[in-house]
């Protein structure tokens, strides 16, 4: 699988692989047709799961391997959420409508990631200590979880959880050197305000 270490271009000094762009291409496509409430986006999304299993295959990433199989999980579920709902959860055109979580889930879902995340990131700095920022990078593993959850369950609150994972990601990305990364995360971000505002209209709509 020589292709994956094909090198398109490089950028800022940093070489940016065919497999980096495909994923990325993937990845902005998928939280694109998501913020437009397309279910299509979970057909994008398994396709998106494979490019980034071969990325952190290939960069011997295996933390960010092993959950591949864990959002693949959460994206199936999620997919059949959005599609067979049950009556009571139905918009008007037949799918899942969009919900929000309660101010006492907000909280627990804070209180939750944060202990996640600081005992991941414990263990992490424990087993493999040279990792150079075991609790940004841990933290932004459980956040990610957390918005692919909410995804599937078509909560609004998905896109605050995005936002701070595409925000913590650059940090991280322009932490270890990344030039193209942040770039994406960027994107990422853009797409993720504008769906917040999109996914509060539903709302508004579906929830008279």
């Amino acid at each position: 699988m020589d292709w994956i270490n094909y090198t398109l271009f490089t950028l800022g000094g940093a070489p940016v692989l065919l497999i980096d762009l495909i994923s990325s291409l993937l990845g902005l496509t998928c939280v694109f047709l998501a913020g437009r409430n397309s279910k299509y986006n979970f057909w994008v999304g398994y396709l998106y799961t494979a490019a980034l299993f071969l990325l952190f295959w290939n960069k011997n990433l295996y933390a960010s391997l092993f959950l591949q199989p864990i959002s693949l999980t959460i994206n199936i579920i999620g997919h059949w959420r959005w599609t067979h709902p049950k009556k009571e959860e139905e918009s008007s055109k037949g799918d899942l409508k969009v919900t929000q979580l309660t101010a006492q889930q907000r909280v627990l879902s804070v209180v939750v990631v944060l202990l996640l995340s600081a005992a991941w990131g414990w263990l992490l700095n424990t087993v493999l200590p040279n990792d150079p920022h075991p609790y940004l990078d841990t933290i932004v593993t459980v956040l990610i979880l957390y918005a692919q959850l909410l995804s599937a369950l078509k909560k609004w609150d998905c896109w605050i959880v995005w936002m701070l994972v595409n925000i913590t990601q650059i940090i991280l990305h322009i932490s270890v050197g990344h030039v193209f990364m942040p770039i994406v995360c960027g994107l990422y971000l853009v797409n993720g305000i504008w769906s917040l505002v999109s996914w509060r209209k539903l709302y508004n709509k579906e929830n008279k």
